[in-house]
């Protein structure tokens, strides 16, 4: 064969290893990229937990209104154990006290609440409140997957005491039957009759210690409850509280 003959076969000779070398490297490259992605998202999302929980983790303030007396939140629903739900987009529900359990409870030293990914029913168990050497437990009003935890409230329980509707707030519920479970709930104009009316009957009893330790209307003193007699103390807190 003629030297000209060789050459098309000795180009294609040439070239094909450095196709090979080409693609090899673009697929060392593309794997490398792969794996950078993948450990980004393995040590920045949260596992277990989606992002729109993430997003809820970040409370608003809420709008407080004046009622019969009462500094209420504008739009929550309140549980008749105490506790209260607010909407926070299509399935997430953000979870509290209210400011009657936080003062008929005292000071809170310690809060355990249920682990995530736990599927909770309404009116069962959310949280346990530890003050002192009693504990009470924390309805939690709606049904749903615990979704995020307040950590600053684990870490500070004094927030629940000081700033129930808002930084104070305990969880985060997926709760997709939310509006089916507001069924069972105080709304709207029906908050401040039943707050007023326990307050009534939380100072009725206060009335008839001896001494008497109940004031003219309004929420009882947080530093007149923790002087009460332990087991007084525990009786009514489980009675409001529908431990």
């Amino acid at each position: 064969m003629h030297l000209t003959e060789w050459q098309p076969v000795l180009a294609e000779t040439i070239t094909a290893p450095r196709r090979e070398s080409d693609m090899s490297i673009l697929f060392v490259l593309l794997t490398f990229l792969i794996v950078i992605a993948a450990n980004y998202f393995y040590f920045h999302v949260p596992h277990g937990v989606p992002l729109e929980a993430e997003v809820a983790a970040r409370p608003n303030a809420p709008v407080m209104t004046k009622e019969a007396g009462f500094a209420l939140p504008e739009g929550y629903s309140f549980h008749p154990g105490h506790t209260w739900v607010i909407q926070e987009n299509v399935d997430n529900a953000r979870i509290g006290m209210d400011k009657f359990a936080a003062e008929l409870v005292g000071p809170i030293d310690r809060i355990e609440v249920a682990e995530l990914n736990r599927w909770v029913r309404q009116g069962q168990r959310l949280a346990t409140l530890h003050s002192g050497s009693t504990s009470f437990d924390v309805m939690s009003p709606v049904e749903g997957v615990v979704m995020d935890i307040n950590k600053e409230v684990v870490r500070k329980p004094v927030l629940a005491n000081q700033d129930p509707y808002n930084e104070g707030w305990i969880a985060v519920l997926k709760s997709p039957d939310l509006p089916t479970n507001q069924k069972n709930l105080l709304r709207g104009p029906m908050v401040a009759p039943w707050m007023h009316y326990n307050v009534s009957r939380l100072n009725a009893a206060l009335a008839s210690l001896n001494p008497p330790l109940a004031q003219d209307g309004g929420m009882p003193l947080s530093d007149v409850l923790p002087r009460m007699a332990p087991e007084l103390r525990i009786k009514l807190a489980k009675e409001f509280l529908l431990n």
